[in-house]
């Protein structure tokens, strides 16, 4: 095993250099991974696509779109159920695009995930 590849130096010292090298790539890697959320949407849609709301990654309301097909005077029930229902499935997509991009990263914290596990996910530790 090469020297830079251990965290642990000879006599079980923690190699501090090599694990602050570590934590300062986990840093950058879960800027980039909140950067891209930051720029990523998710549509949800409710009605067959009668109603749909775009969330941005970090879970803002960015547009809301209603067919007119779907606006009744007399029903306006089923119109606020159609928009619950799409910012709901909106909501979904943006929490599983965050699981999919932070997960990675939260498994290096513990190695078991978030609250799992322990040693910061580093050799040796």
């Amino acid at each position: 095993m090469r020297r830079e590849d251990r965290a642990v130096q000879p006599g079980g010292q923690p190699d501090m250099q090599q694990i602050l090298q570590q934590a300062q790539k986990m840093q950058e890697q879960l800027m980039t991974a909140q950067a891209q959320l930051a720029e990523a949407e998710a549509v949800g849609q409710a009605g067959g696509g009668l109603v749909s709301v775009t969330l941005t990654g970090a879970g803002q309301l960015k547009d809301v779109r209603i067919d007119p097909e779907v606006v009744d005077p007399e029903d306006v029930d089923t119109l606020q159920d159609l928009i619950f229902g799409a910012f709901d499935d909106a909501q979904q997509k943006v929490q599983q695009l965050t699981q999919d991009t932070m997960g990675p990263l939260a498994g290096g914290l513990g190695g078991g995930g978030l609250g799992g596990g322990g040693g910061l996910g580093l050799p040796g530790l």
